[in-house]
């Protein structure tokens, strides 16, 4: 029984959306792959009501959704439960369960919409509708893979990981080498699912920039009231930053250029001006953890100063009431206040001659006897 108290234990430890994501994609994932066991054709195309087929979808709009939970393959499926369930829970801890989400359905619904379009703007530009309309399923976490990795990046970003037990990378390099991978996939022919791969980064990193909540989940308070900031405007979470250094320039002119119309649009929300801050206005915090750790400093200090106050208190309430003598109010020396030793009595008081030395024996004597 213990052995199976201890995964039950272990089931039961996991955060509520966390545990609703694995059993989604267990259930979808393992009717797809039953499913598949019983047709003629195990191509993703014969289950448009569970894979997103650009050509059917009009039909089955929910697979823009349940997409992202089905794996087509079984090795699929134990890579994605290996990773993104235990990415999810630590994520989950920290941003709580209905933001954990929100990320996640963002980061799989607008990916695959993005991969929807740019289907239908290939058929119109090229035909071949067998190609382009039906030959092409949008299915699997890929999206949301990379989007964790954008999620760690902005939570962890120095932390060094190991991969395959030899190369050691930072968490913030990882992003970038999926996306590259991704984009020589495309390049080689594999457009789906790979191409999912750039737009999950896109998405979650537009999402955790400009609209992620983050001040209700820190506690912040303002005159007695929750403030709520949105998204990560820290400079080192900006876009250019995924990039390498001889690309910053022409990545922060074309970033500058879409920001500058997103607000213009009222898209996005422009960083306040030092005039809204001077006012109260803290959209211009940074979300994210570096905000995160800066906010819970300042109230540690606080909390810090209020406990020193306190136990001041009953310090000087235990003072004695008498004053000091003058000297030490005076700054004199420590040597001056000290206590008169005996060796520093006068010497007119010390016995001298025949008498002291014989009292020097006695004495001697009479503490060996004791």
């Amino acid at each position: 029984m213990a052995l199976l108290g201890s995964p039950l234990q272990t089931f039961m430890s996991i955060p509520p959306a966390t545990k609703a994501f694995t059993i989604i994609t267990v259930l979808l994932s393992g009717t797809y792959l039953y499913l598949s066991t019983q047709q003629v054709s195990n191509e993703g195309a014969a289950f448009p009501y569970l894979v997103l087929v650009p050509g059917s979808c009009i039909w089955y709009p929910w697979t823009i959704i349940t997409s992202g939970f089905v794996e087509l393959h079984f090795i699929e499926l134990i890579v994605t439960l290996i990773t993104i369930p235990l990415s999810l829970r630590y994520l989950e801890r920290l941003w709580g369960a209905i933001e954990t989400i929100k990320f996640v359905l963002i980061t799989i619904g607008v990916s695959n919409l993005i991969g929807l379009f740019v289907n239908w703007l290939e058929f119109v530009l090229f035909g071949h509708s067998e190609v382009f309309l039906y030959g092409m399923v949008y299915r699997g976490q890929s999206a949301l893979q990379v989007g964790v990795l954008v999620a760690f990046t902005q939570i962890i970003p120095e932390h060094q990981v190991q991969l395959f037990g030899v190369l050691k990378m930072r968490v913030k390099r990882l992003p970038m080498l999926y996306v590259t991978f991704s984009n020589i996939m495309c390049i080689v022919g594999y457009q789906v699912p790979f191409i999912l791969i750039q737009f999950g980064w896109l998405v979650s990193w537009v999402y955790l920039r400009f609209y992620k909540r983050t001040g209700s989940e820190i506690g912040n308070t303002l005159a007695g009231g929750i403030v709520e900031t949105y998204g990560d405007r820290s400079e080192a979470f900006a876009f250019v930053h995924w990039f390498p250094p001889f690309l910053h320039y022409p990545v922060s002119k074309l970033s500058t250029f879409v920001y500058d119309n997103a607000v213009r649009l009222r898209l996005v929300q422009p960083y306040p001006t030092a005039t809204d801050l001077e006012a109260g206005g803290y959209a211009a915090l940074p979300g994210g953890a570096r905000a995160e750790a800066e906010r819970r400093r300042a109230m540690a200090l606080k909390a810090l100063d209020q406990r020193l106050a306190s136990s001041s208190a009953p310090n000087g309430s235990a003072m004695p009431t008498k004053p000091l003598p003058a000297a030490s109010y005076e700054g004199e020396s420590s040597s001056s206040a000290a206590p008169i030793r005996p060796t520093d009595a006068p010497p007119a008081s010390t016995p001298s001659g025949p008498q002291a030395e014989d009292k020097g024996k006695g004495k001697g004597k009479s503490e060996e006897g004791k």
